[in-house]
């Protein structure tokens, strides 16, 4: 293999953006791991103090998370994040208006390998969220294994992430003063493995948990579709019935979270390593559609509004694919 390096006349802008999407890369490839590692070794030093005031203070506080987390202004406006959308770049794109005084529900498609659209969107204001939607507050939803690691708890809740759980999400859809919007990537950790440049595939045909949940709080439901998200990264071939899909089947099964084998570019060279490549993501927020609140919706309640979700997210896509440079004939495959 040929490796490609950059060039030493590279502008200090694209250097600083690389560096913010490789410490994010990072973050989620090995802080959590590094965070857990750094507590306990506190222990067997002078420093024991640290972690002991921390492990007394994570008690005190588990939970937080499902309570809305806590979000940190700072955090969220941190010029990091701005590097880290001019990289790509990162674009939210709204095509209605949404009333501060209600809560919405947003399904996030699809999840991508990591869910950089995701993340810039609603978890910082680098791409404009609180301009866009005035007194909106986002949340959005992250396994609930990532808020088992000491410290690295603080630094996703820090963003608005709150756990993927029944509990955590009423907790911000039943708020009475509205204002809250909650963002769930429906693929989850499985869609992940079939994310690859020129792939529509979504798993969502049998997911109906997140309609289920807004017709329960009578929560609007917003279908969001993110052009590119599956274009910065490079996969494995794993198709169905495969070794690899099996096994990666398998891990998932065990520990909750998909392992994709994604590679893209490296930060001196752009052959190969796990740096996202620069291709652009467009996220595109739809309007809402009405739900009718009740307590325990019947299976054929659900399965109705479900399918009107899911002409309402191909709407979307047909209407904003031309923009985005996907193919005439390439349309968003359900299963």
């Amino acid at each position: 293999m040929k490796i490609e390096f950059a060039p030493r006349s590279v502008p200090l802008q694209r250097r600083l953006q690389t560096a913010a999407v490789a410490q994010w890369v990072c973050s989620f490839l090995g802080l959590a791991q590094c965070s857990t590692a750094v507590f306990i070794a506190l222990f067997f030093t002078r420093f024991w103090l640290v972690s002991a005031l921390y492990a007394a203070w994570w008690f005190i506080d588990r939970e937080k998370p499902s309570k809305g987390g806590r979000r940190i202004h700072v955090f969220r406006n941190c010029i990091v994040w701005r590097y880290m959308r001019d990289y790509f770049p990162v674009t939210l794109v709204k095509t209605a208006e949404l009333d501060p005084r209600q809560n919405y529900l947003v399904g996030f498609h699809p999840h991508g390998v990591l869910a950089a659209g995701a993340f810039i969107n609603f978890c910082t204001e680098a791409s404009g969220f609180s301009t866009l939607f005035p007194g909106i507050t986002p949340h959005l939803m992250m396994l609930s294994l990532w808020f088992r690691f000491p410290f690295f708890r603080d630094y996703v809740m820090s963003g608005g992430l709150i756990p993927s759980d029944k509990e955590s999400a009423s907790y911000v859809l039943q708020k009475p003063e509205g204002g809250n919007l909650l963002a769930i990537i429906v693929g989850g950790a499985q869609e992940a493995l079939d994310a690859r440049p020129g792939s529509f595939t979504l798993l969502l045909k049998n997911r109906k948990g997140f309609v289920r949940l807004a017709i329960q709080n009578g929560t609007p439901l917003i279908p969001a579709f993110s052009f590119g998200e599956n274009d910065v990264f490079d996969q494995v071939k794993n198709p169905q019935g495969s070794w690899l899909r099996k096994i990666q089947h398998c891990l998932q099964q065990i520990m909750g979270i998909s392992l994709p084998l994604f590679h893209a570019r490296g930060i001196f060279q752009y052959s190969f390593g796990v740096i996202p490549y620069r291709r652009p993501i467009y996220t595109v927020v739809g309007k809402p559609i009405p739900v009718q609140k009740k307590h325990k919706p019947s299976e054929e309640e659900v399965d109705q509004l479900h399918e009107k979700y899911l002409n309402e997210l191909s709407e979307l896509f047909e209407k904003h694919k031309a923009k985005y440079n996907v193919p005439e004939d390439s349309h968003l495959e359900f299963i």
